[in-house]
């Protein structure tokens, strides 16, 4: 690989390498390796050192960088530099205060544990580094003049590639040579982005026309494209032949790493980017580290540590210099004199005891708690992981942590940004209904092939005869109802499992194609429809070969005609085979490409030319010689027997297969059967509406870069030739396609689009003549059928034509050509010359498809409010749209008002900004709520009275256009847009664009301060993922993207709960309390070497043995600390699962703030009076030395740091049993050895027997029982006197926790038997094609007054009834006949089922609310201090509890509902205080 000499003049050599470095900043020259040296300026190869090889080196050190380079990484880190600074500032001899080698070894091994984690990880990425390298794969030798096995490391930028079928590509390809005969290749993403659709990728222009085989040897050509970037979507660059031709070079040109070949022999390619400068390793970040909320706020703490520590070693210091100053004379007493006599002033004994005292007392801070948070959330991590209730057996994934430092903060999330379409949605788009020239088609019987489709019995039943006896049971309005599918255990395991053929089947369907699955495959098409499909058929067939066969038809067939022409070619759907890979071995007999000069246009378009592919299959044999290549396939071929059925149906018999013109033994098979095509699209919506068109036999059967063929009843097939496509982008919000009509030989552009953007692109219809009426009423009809559709959920897309005359095209088609050859600017002028052909439009109609909810979405909204969450729905889809499935998933509620944000101009959303604010402002000021005057509010009535009036502080919703969102995101509006949305129950924004979602969820972040979470699925959601605290990516049915840049992924929202509510509740307690511990615990030690000074003139003198001081915190104290800190659960799954708004604590930083740290502080210099000062009360008058005495208050320190703990610690285990007693046994055999081994190790201290001498005295025993017991009174008569008089919400649902679990078990056996089998599990909701769905009784708002929403009441289930699900209970009926609700407890409950209705009177067996558990007389302090988790674990000590250590896989299969309000927990807390 060389550079590109630059042709300038020999007397400006300066000149040419200044132009050659700005050239080379913009822009990469690539030749081929295989070409000697372009001239003697240039060396061979110089090029080829600036460029990065194809070797991957993930590893960060090697043999000998390994120890600097780790060591600086972890000086990074102040603590680690403090402690090193401590370490050696005590090698001073006139301020050392232990001995210098004993003083180091806590850093150590600090570092070695951490250099030790480092080294692991690295070696672990060095074998994976090796693995890849050593691939294998064929490229070109110059010497042997063939392609050779190398090594993927091997490979350089320039060199010639031969990749085969199946194989991974090594590096950055530029697509030079294909086996395929059009010069195509498939390429699989999956590993790059997660998306399983086939990408189509097109050889080099001018090299896909070669005859022969691709010769690397005669490669001249110079390729100069962009500098390596990561964006995996856009490449650009041009290729310059010898003759001086250059060729645009795109992303459809490149083959990326990483990527696999598929359905394609073989190809070749140059080296463009190789190793580390490929797209694939520029995306690959890794795991993404961040700096938690708790974090920030420990090391501030931190700082006020170091504040303390400096504060008592000057408080000693001044001491020191005044005892000094004061004993002048007899300082000989205790102070050693220099060897010439004198001593020290008082002011350099200050500053030499300000020193020592630091050094002393360095264990303030703490050295291991960097370390411990780290292993405490890397088992965190691990437990996460484990949760089998986290695991999606459907999908067969799990969650995934990717950052493995912010754990704590999913317990402290106050803002939710969600994505809608993928992320709430399925992301299964399922063609529903449509509207051809202003006619309406519901397709009920596809509504009811839908609504049935979970509960279908037999795997042999087919779409057609289903829709055949559906519909003979009579239709019923699609937009009139609500459809809710009760979907039983049974039914589930019979969908996952089915016949063993079906399974099978899928199971090859969803390995290898994307958005196939049957649902969505097989439509049941509309009779009418159908029949008019048909009728154009035939008139078609008839009158083919007359001048103008489109004119026979009357205005609304050619719409249909168009229409569905326009719904099989408007797209990039990539049409393959499973059969085996075509090979170029055929005779191309007319090579054809789409138009790229204004010379081709011209000779190839003119009016004699008529489509030669579009002859009947009786003809085929003859005119094959005529036909572009692949133009035999026949006019039945379909992927599945649908089409032969339909046609069966229609009258007449299948027509015969013949030979589909490719070579291989895997065309079609000898009885006639058609091979089996399938369609590999890039979007779901796409997918969609290739299988609407085939469902009326409008079938896609091949896709070339330069035709397009399509199987219509009747008239066989018909090849269109593809002029330009013109793809999909988030500004235009449409595609078009410019083909030539093979029957009319007219130039046609078909475009399909958002209606928000295609209705005012259509041409202006005229009053005057009747065509323009007509036009104009057919708009007019379809724009009410969008609204219709949208109302009902449905995604809306409308469908235009634009027939051109040559005169226009070749206007348009000489912008283009200038537009695509262009280096600079590409992006802008394709734009603009899209822009400029999309106008002008006809109207043929629009399309509804339905995107269904993913299961349990409302039921986790509804938990996830209730938990304090603020929820923002961000979606890119139209208001209607967005609003009726903010309705479904409970987003919003019909009960309440919701607030429109609507404007056309800055100044009007800044006076409706206002209007908004002073209308709430007002509400929040009276108790009852009023409607919104004006056009602020949006006419969404209750369907029916709240069963209670609203609590005061429940403010209405607010939905906002994609307009008014940039309007209100501009830096004069974000102040009123952010306060309006502050007093909003929720807020939906329609048709924002990825950008604003990212500022969206900035301005939040920013001006609040608030913890985020942004959760999404697509591409489109990746930069609100990264700007939010928390990024949680949905691996589904967009691929990876959004997960590649998360920090967690979970399968599906309703996973979101479980992760927030119960594992980021137990991650933010456990670290919380230990950050809270580690401090108290180094206060308390600390302050007992304070309180000594007092005693010793504060000359940094200390009771406690060297050995003690520098291990008491490293071995003998730290394990029960980790144990707890990696399985404590304050509260168990269920209850956090029942009572979501125990997460509040976190939100509101309860377990750790400012004030706690303070208190803990106190508390710990409290403790370490008390355990100071009892033993010197015990040994003041004996004849106990120094040792004697200070062995005694180590030991009154370790037990009193276990009983502590054991006080904090709300679940025990066997671990933290055995966790405490190792650190008791451990901290006495050191001790024992230590003193009896060790007389003289550090002179003049002599530990010798001290220990052995202190355990046969019983004062060494009392005192040891009684300073713990006293020093931690006041803690526990506190935390008494709290849970008895004003608990916390904690505390309650501990009690709630361990005084319930008889109930719950009896109450799920009485709804195991209250229920047939098939019910207990939750219904499934379903956005489908209803318009209206029930909601949340107002009186369920959280912080409701009145009393709470009982299942009979308000028709959802309550959470403290935490057995009984209320799918039964929750009656979604029609707005025409919906009743309203009472409270009344026993009235007779509807229930809605497909194909009937019964009645349930809920009796006897339905559960007591959990509430009344608690109304006991016993419930008072005493009680309360006997159900602390220390007492109540005694009994249990050889035990573990399955819900300490795994998942506990009974916390949600009985909670499956919504759950109630607080009123448990209210209830409780009253409860408490009258029976105390």
């Amino acid at each position: 690989m060389r550079r590109e000499p630059e042709a300038e003049e020999p007397r400006a050599p300066g000149r040419a390498r200044r132009r050659r470095r700005r050239r080379e900043g913009r822009a990469r020259t690539v030749r081929s390796n295989l070409l000697p040296p372009p001239g003697p300026e240039e060396p061979a190869g110089r090029g080829a050192r600036h460029l990065a090889d194809n070797r991957l080196k993930t590893t960060k050190y090697t043999l000998l960088s390994f120890l600097p380079k780790n060591l600086f990484e972890q000086f990074h880190r102040l603590a680690n530099v403090y402690f090193v600074f401590i370490a050696l500032l005590n090698f001073v001899p006139a301020v050392n205060a232990f001995q210098p080698g004993l003083a180091l070894a806590p850093v150590l091994f600090i570092l070695a544990v951490t250099a030790f984690k480092d080294l692991w990880e690295d070696y672990s990425r060095h074998r994976s580094d090796h693995e890849i390298n050593h691939l294998g794969c064929l490229v070109f030798s110059r010497e042997e003049k063939s392609f050779v096995n190398r090594y993927w490391k091997e490979i350089r930028v320039g060199d010639f590639v031969r990749l085969r079928c199946n194989e991974i590509i090594p590096a950055d390809i530029l697509l030079l040579s294909s086996s395929d005969p059009d010069g195509l290749c498939h390429i699989e993403t999956a590993n790059l982005d997660g998306e399983t659709n086939l990408k189509r990728r097109q050889v080099v222009r001018g090299f896909s026309e070669l005859v022969s085989e691709f010769n690397p040897l005669t490669f001249t050509s110079v390729i100069e494209c962009e500098k390596p970037n990561n964006d995996l979507t856009r490449f650009r660059g041009c290729i310059i032949h010898e003759n001086g031709k250059k060729a645009g070079l795109y992303k459809e040109n490149l083959l990326l790493r990483g990527c696999t070949i598929r359905n394609t022999e073989a190809v070749v390619g140059i080296v463009i980017y190789a190793g580390h400068e490929t797209k694939a390793l520029l995306n690959n970040n890794g795991p993404r580290y961040k700096r938690s909320r708790l974090e920030r706020q420990m090391n501030c703490d931190v700082l006020w540590c170091v504040l303390i520590l400096v504060g008592m070693a000057l408080f000693s210091a001044v001491g020191h210099g005044l005892w000094v100053q004061r004993y002048q004379e007899k300082k000989a007493l205790f102070d050693v004199p220099e060897s010439d006599g004198s001593s020290l002033s008082p002011i350099t004994a200050a500053v030499y005891s300000f020193l020592t005292m630091i050094i002393v007392l360095q264990v303030l801070i703490p050295i291991s708690l960097y370390v411990s948070i780290e292993i405490v959330k890397v088992c965190q991590v691990y437990f996460i992981n484990q949760d089998v209730e986290l695991y999606d057996e459907e999908t067969d994934s799990q969650l995934q942590c990717r950052a493995l430092n912010i754990t704590e903060d999913l317990g402290q999330i106050q803002y939710i940004f969600s994505d809608k379409t993928g992320t709430l949605t399925e992301n299964k788009m399922v063609f529903r209904r449509c509207t051809v020239s202003g006619v309406e088609y519901s397709h009920d019987a596809n509504a009811r092939r839908l609504a049935m489709y979970q509960e279908a019995d037999s795997e042999e039943e087919e779409v057609a005869p289903r829709g055949a006896t559906l519909s003979q049971r009579g239709s019923i309005g699609s937009h009139q109802g609500v459809r809710v599918v009760y979907r039983s255990q049974s039914v589930k395991s019979h969908r996952r499992t089915g016949s063993r053929a079906e399974a099978k089947r899928a199971s090859m369907l969803s390995r290898h194609t994307a958005f196939s699955s049957p649902m969505e495959k097989d439509i049941t098409p509309d009779p009418k429809l159908l029949e008019k499909v048909s009728e154009c058929g035939r008139s078609l067939a008839t009158a083919r070969h007359q001048e103008h066969p489109l004119a026979r038809l009357t205005p609304e067939l050619a719409d249909v005609f168009d229409f569905f022409i326009a719904l099989t070619i408007c797209n990039t759907v990539v049409v393959t085979s499973p059969d085996q890979p075509r090979q170029k071995v055929r005779v191309r007999l007319e090579v054809k490409s789409p138009v790229k000069t204004i010379e081709d246009f011209l000779r190839r378009f003119t009016p004699s030319r008529l489509a030669a592919g579009c002859g009947s299959v009786s003809s085929l044999a003859s005119g094959k010689a005529a036909h572009k290549p692949g133009a035999g396939l026949l006019a039945s071929l379909s992927p599945d027997g649908a089409l032969l059925r339909l046609e069966e149906r229609l009258g007449r018999a299948p027509p015969a297969i013949t030979d589909n013109g490719y070579a291989g033994a895997g065309g079609w098979a000898p009885d006639g059967a058609p091979r089996e095509l399938r369609y590999e699209a890039e979007s779901p919506d796409e997918a969609a509406l290739v299988y609407a068109a085939r469902a009326y036999s409008c079938a896609l059967v091949d896709r070339l870069p330069d035709q397009v063929a399509v199987e219509l009843p009747h008239l066989g097939r018909l090849t269109f030739e593809l002029l330009h496509t013109l793809g999909f982008d988030s500004i235009r919000k449409r595609m078009s396609v410019v083909i030539r009509h093979p029957l009319t030989d007219e130039i046609n552009v078909y475009t399909k689009g958002a209606d928000s953007v295609l209705m005012d692109l259509l041409l202006p219809c005229s009053a005057d003549d009747t065509r323009g009426r007509h036009q104009k009423k057919i708009q007019s009809k379809t724009q009410h059928f969008l609204n219709l559709y949208a109302v009902e959920g449905l995604r809306t897309l409308c469908i235009a034509k634009r027939v051109l005359s040559k005169e226009e095209y070749a206007r348009w088609l000489q912008g283009h050509l200038e537009a695509e050859a262009s280096l600079d600017n590409r992006e802008d002028l394709l734009f603009q010359s899209a822009v400029r052909l999309e106008t002008g439009l006809h109207l043929l109609g629009a399309t509804g498809i339905e995107d269904r909810l993913q299961d349990g979405v409302p039921e986790t909204i509804a938990k996830l409010r209730q938990a304090g969450l603020q929820i923002w729905v961000l979606t890119g889809d139209k208001q209607e749209t967005a609003v009726n499935i903010a309705y479904a998933c409970k987003l919003l509620d019909r009960d309440e008002e919701v607030l429109t944000l609507n404007a056309d101009s800055q100044e009007a959303c800044a006076a409706l900004l206002d209007q908004c604010l002073c209308y709430v402002q007002a509400r929040r000021a009276r108790s009852a709520p009023e409607k919104t005057p004006g056009p602020v509010t949006v006419g969404f009535a209750p369907l029916c009275p709240p069963s209670a009036p609203a609590a005061p502080g429940a403010g209405p919703s607010l939905v906002v256009d994609g307009r008014s969102l940039a309007y209100a995101l501009e830096r004069s509006l974000e102040d009123k847009f952010l306060l309006l949305a502050q007093q909003c129950r929720s807020v939906l924004c329609c048709r924002s664009t990825p950008l604003q979602k990212s500022m969206v969820v900035k301005l939040v972040r920013g001006k609040l301060k608030a913890m985020t979470l942004a959760i999404g699925d697509g591409a489109n959601d990746v930069s609100m993922i990264q700007v939010a605290d928390v990024g949680v990516g949905i691996s589904g049915q967009e691929g990876m993207q959004a997960v590649m840049a998360s920090d967690f992924a979970v399968p599906r929202f309703r996973y979101l709960e479980r992760l927030l509510v119960v594992h980021g509740h137990w991650c933010y307690s456990r670290l919380a309390h230990m950050v809270l511990y580690f401090f108290y615990k180094n206060t308390m030690f600390v302050g007992l070497l304070f309180w000594f000074q007092f005693y010793c003139g504060f000359s940094a003198s200390a009771m406690i043995d060297q050995w003690y001081l520098i291990f008491f915190n490293l071995l003998f104290s730290s394990l029960p600390q980790l144990v707890t800190g990696v399985l404590d659960k304050d509260v168990p799954a269920d209850v956090l699962m029942a009572e979501p708004q125990l997460y509040r604590s976190g939100q509101n930083m309860e377990e750790y703030r400012p004030r706690t740290f303070w208190v803990n502080m106190a508390d710990a210099a409290f403790q370490s009076l008390v355990c100071f000062f009892l033993p010197y009360l015990a040994y003041h008058d004996s004849d106990a030395d120094l040792f004697t005495w200070g062995t005694p208050i180590t030991a009154i320190a370790l037990f009193t740091f276990l009983l502590h703990l054991g006080i904090e610690t709300k679940t025990w285990t066997w671990l933290n049993w055995m966790a405490c007693g190792f650190s008791i046994l451990l901290f006495f055999i050191v001790a024992l050895i230590y003193n009896a081994s060790c007389a003289t190790c550090y002179p003049p201290s002599n530990p010798y027997w001290t220990l052995q001498a202190l355990m046969g005295d019983p004062v060494f025993y009392l005192t040891c029982l009684i300073a713990p017991v006293a020093a931690l009174l006041p803690r526990l008569f506190f935390r008494a006197l709290q849970g008895s008089l004003f608990p916390t919400q904690l505390q309650l649902g501990r009690q709630l926790a361990k005084r319930s679990p008889k109930k719950l078990s009896t109450a799920k056996e009485i709804f195991a038997q209250g229920h047939p089998p098939g019910d207990q599990d939750s219904e499934h909701l379903e956005l489908g094609s209803r318009s209206t769905w029930g909601s949340l009784p107002r009186g369920c708002a959280p912080g409701a007054s009145q009393p709470p929403c009982s299942p009979e009441a308000g028709g959802e289930r309550s959470a403290a009834d935490a057995t009984v699900p209320c799918g039964d209970d929750a009656l979604l009926e029609r707005p025409s006949c919906r009743v309203p609700q009472t409270p009344a407890p026993r009235k007779p409950v509807q229930e809605g089922r497909p194909g009937g209705a019964e009645t349930k009177t809920p009796g006897p067996s339905r559960a007591a609310p959990l509430p009344s558990i608690f109304s006991l007389p016993n419930f008072g302090s005493f009680s309360w201090i006997s159900s602390l988790s220390l007492v109540s674990g005694l009994g249990s000590v050889l035990q573990l509890p399955r819900a300490s250590l795994q998942p506990d896989k009974q916390d949600s299969d009985f909670l499956p509902g919504a759950p109630q309000p607080e009123r448990d927990l209210c209830s409780l807390r009253g409860q408490t205080v009258e029976y105390f």
